[in-house]
């Protein structure tokens, strides 16, 4: 595994693997690796001839008072576990590397960007755009892999290479989970004992929310009121939203119908804000 901190480098490296005409996958990443991070990395090698992970927390994507200065960063842990799966390259720019002083150009995605996540964090989702856009830029992968746990992210990603016409595939992966339903995310190493035990209530709303559309119920707001009152037995827990969209306009619905409907919950346990999601389509009404 090669560690890059330059573009310049990072190019170099790459346009020897693409004169090869070799395939390459990237998963662009901030850290604080774990097992969701690791399976679009496995994901990646399944399918690529050549992979490259970046490791970079951007700064654009945090608004002021949110935790940029304190979010985990492991970088010698990730070098371990990137060494043990075997990737081609590692890109770990500085944020002066990746932004030139002076740099006043953004990337934003209309209307998409501002809804869950982009609408409780004003601008969080053009900073995910500028700096994915950089990195696609960089590195000019055939495929990129994302994990599906911030499915706001993924619409806005994919809109993005739609509108902007990069050449490059988007892969969706799976949520990774503890054994316990908790989804794995960098920020749950904020969690005290307590927290992760109060934590379970998202999936545990996902769950119930489920089970109740599997049961026929196909009206989203019902189907929301269930999941408050799952969330509401926790009152430690302080739900941002709870939302039932189009998965990929991010547009709320009324009633489930023969297209997926995305449940995508965002709430604070103490001050740590998790996220999590379910798709949940009329195909498995039969299965």
């Amino acid at each position: 595994m090669q560690i890059i901190p330059t573009i310049t480098e990072m190019r170099s490296a790459l346009w020897t693997s693409q004169q090869r005409e070799r395939i390459i996958g990237f998963v662009p990443t901030m850290g604080a690796l774990h097992e969701g991070h690791l399976s679009l990395v496995r994901a990646a090698k399944e399918k690529c001839h050549v992979v490259a992970v970046s490791i970079f927390v951007n700064p654009t994507q945090f608004a002021p008072g949110e935790d940029f200065t304190r979010y985990p960063r492991t970088f010698d842990a990730d070098c371990t576990a990137l060494e043990k799966e075997k990737i081609d390259f590692l890109f770990a720019p500085s944020a002066e590397e990746m932004y030139p002083p002076g740099a006043t150009t953004y990337v934003k995605v209309e209307e998409i960007a501002d809804r869950l996540c982009g609408r409780s964090r004003p601008g969080h989702f053009r900073g995910v755009a500028t700096v994915v856009s950089k990195l696609f830029n960089i590195v000019q992968p055939d495929f990129a892999f994302f994990g599906l746990k911030d499915a706001a992210q993924f619409a806005v990603i994919r809109r993005m290479v739609r509108d902007l016409n990069i050449p490059v595939e988007i892969v969706g992966c799976p949520i990774v989970r503890e054994s316990d339903g908790l989804a794995m995310s960098s920020r749950n190493v904020y969690l005290s004992g307590e927290e992760r035990r109060q934590a379970l209530v998202l999936s545990r709303a996902l769950k119930h929310v489920e089970e109740s559309f599997h049961a026929g119920e196909c009206d989203t707001q019902k189907l929301i009121a269930l999941a408050k009152q799952v969330i509401a037995a926790e009152p430690a827990v302080r739900l941002d939203y709870f939302e039932i969209v189009d998965p990929d306009s991010l547009k709320p619905l009324s009633t489930i119908g023969d297209q997926p409907a995305l449940a995508a919950v965002a709430a604070f346990v103490g001050n740590t804000r998790l996220i999590d999601n379910t798709l949940l389509h009329t195909k498995a009404l039969s299965s």
